[in-house]
């Protein structure tokens, strides 16, 4: 995943290609918010920020409450379409 984080357009490549993948799979709009704020969380524990972009999601995520982070997400999902 690190090659995946290096760029900020890179991550959103990757994050839209999933999120199209997830749509043909038959997901929902609502699952696939959800599988964002999954990401979000893994991300946010496990994941250092490569680049100026991600420490100001990261910054974002970790002062916001559980439904700023879920809206943090389903803003991700709807950036990358």
């Amino acid at each position: 995943m690190s090659t995946v984080l290096e760029t900020f357009d890179k991550w959103k490549h990757f994050l839209s290609d999933r999120v199209e993948q997830a749509k043909k799979a038959g997901m929902s709009e609502d699952t696939i918010s959800k599988l964002a704020y999954q990401i979000g969380e893994f991300l946010d524990e496990k994941v250092d920020p490569k680049n100026s972009e991600e420490r100001l999601l990261k910054e974002l995520w970790d002062v916001g409450d559980h439904e700023e982070r879920k809206t943090i997400a389903k803003l991700m999902v709807k950036l990358v379409k």
